[in-house]
């Protein structure tokens, strides 16, 4: 009995490492008080959203949404739009954010650079006859951290702070779509997306036109003096200078005139490397982790209904970075006429953008008319605030979509069909909640036997699926 005193303060003691351990896992984001001053997010008026600027460069446009919207800031995050042509450079970078990239088309390839992390990529040349110090270091032809090839449908999450680089090798122009996830924790400067390019310099700024308040960045080099520049790199001071790229007038997306040669396996040899990686655990480490999924192919679905369409999600369960970034994302293909299920997100705000097609979008709040009920098109940004609930219904055209969602484990509850909220309670509860008879509360619970995505209702169900959607599920 004198132990137990003791005992119990042991188990309350246990109990509270392990709830600040579950809230320390799932506080990841920013408080919404900290984000922004009280009563700034107005919600009850959503709207599609359109890039509201463009950067032109010599070889590519880079769009940007304005993230001093009330969606972008109530949602905590900034959206960019990259559109490289063949042969084009986008230069290496690194934001203060965490983000995820789409590739909505084209082919190309991605490097990134861990701190720390060794340079596993390498092509050595004979070393010389002399087989001096400077001979021996001189032969080696290049070595890097590992390369990512890109193809559509890629989902790639960068940490903050990682710099990257993409490089267009196909001969179509190379899009991407990135969301960056401002509010993070891992973000410690302020609400802002900040880019920070290694090279380059803007386009924007040798125009006297830049938006400062947007952060699109410069060339951090430039704010160094030469000289110092110089002795951190052993080089003479025209290198450093280059480096600076005070005259350079390409921006940051530049054609690259001759042969863009890296070390890297051959398509075959790469493909097989990352799925080793995804199944012997070495993803675990910072060095060798995937950054990448592909969720296009129609085989990769994770629903999917005959007449209506198909979903694909990647999460930190196939995808462990996501667990350090608190990102994750779905891609969606609705055929003609079909409807994804009424439902909410319980646990993230989502960003939805067109990738083609077009359709009807309904949000609803905590009120009795819609935040949103609209016709969404390609190109267009939507964000969907968390637990608001929508409905999303396909055109004459289908509907293709990408949402990247602000928790790496999102969770979403249907209001319709055979997992639905609705037909998990009760019959007698729901003819009492909605003055209906019992056979009435039978047939709103069961007349839908689908999970996810509904096919059209009889009567549009006879129709032929579009050309749309066949030629997407090749």
């Amino acid at each position: 009995m004198a132990n137990f005193p003791l005992l119990t303060l042991t188990l309350c003691f246990l109990a509270l490492i392990s709830n600040s351990c579950f809230a320390a896992r799932e506080s990841t984001r920013l408080p919404l008080q900290q984000q922004q001053q009280y009563g700034q997010c107005r919600l009850q008026n959503l709207n599609p959203l359109q890039p509201y600027r463009q950067i032109q460069h010599e070889a590519g446009v880079t769009e940007i949404w304005d993230q001093n919207n009330d969606q972008m800031q109530c949602a905590g995050v900034a959206a960019t739009r990259h559109r490289i042509e063949p042969r084009g450079l986008l230069l290496p970078s690194f934001n203060n954010a965490p983000m995820v990239v789409y590739v909505i088309k084209g082919q190309g390839v991605l490097g990134t650079t861990f701190p720390g992390c060794p340079e596993t990529y390498q092509s050595l040349q004979q070393l010389s006859e002399e087989g001096t110090q400077y001979s021996q270091r001189s032969s080696r032809k290049d070595q890097h951290q590992k390369l990512h090839r890109l193809r559509r449908g890629d989902v790639l999450a960068i940490p903050a702070g990682v710099a990257h680089w993409a490089y267009n090798d196909g001969g179509d122009q190379l899009v991407l779509v990135v969301v960056h996830d401002t509010s993070n924790k891992d973000n410690q400067l302020d609400q802002n997306l900040r880019r920070f390019f290694l090279a380059g310099n803007s386009q924007e700024r040798r125009q006297g036109s830049l938006h400062r308040q947007d952060h699109s960045g410069d060339n951090v080099l430039q704010g160094f003096d030469p000289e110092i520049l110089a002795e951190a790199f052993d080089v003479n001071i025209e290198t450093a200078r280059r480096l600076q790229s005070e005259n350079d007038k390409r921006g940051f997306i530049v054609r690259v005139e001759r042969g863009f040669e890296v070390v890297r396996p051959g398509r075959v040899e790469e493909e097989e490397e990352e799925r080793e990686y995804g199944t012997n655990g070495l993803e675990e480490t910072i060095c060798s982790m995937r950054i990448k999924e592909n969720i296009a192919d129609p085989e990769r679905a994770d629903v999917y209904t005959a007449r209506g369409g198909r979903i694909s999600t990647v999460n930190s369960h196939n995808l462990p970075i996501l667990r350090d970034i608190q990102l994750s994302a779905e891609r969606g293909v609705l055929y003609r006429n079909a409807m994804v299920a009424p439902h909410w997100n319980q646990n993230a705000h989502s960003i939805m953008y067109i990738i083609r097609g077009s359709g009807r979008v309904q949000i609803v709040g905590n009120s009795n008319r819609p935040a949103f009920d609209g016709e969404v098109r390609q190109g267009q940004l939507l964000v969907i605030p968390q637990n608001f609930a929508v409905v999303k219904l396909a055109g004459d055209q289908g509907l293709e979509w990408i949402s990247i969602k602000t928790n790496d484990l999102a969770k979403t509850s249907p209001l319709s069909g055979r997992t639905s909220v609705i037909r998990a309670i009760p019959e007698a509860v729901l003819a009492n909640a909605y003055q209906i008879s019992r056979a009435e509360a039978r047939r709103l619970k069961y007349n839908r036997e689908e999970v996810t995505i509904h096919s059209p209702r009889r009567g549009r169900s006879q129709q032929k699926v579009s050309a749309w959607s066949i030629a997407n599920e090749l």
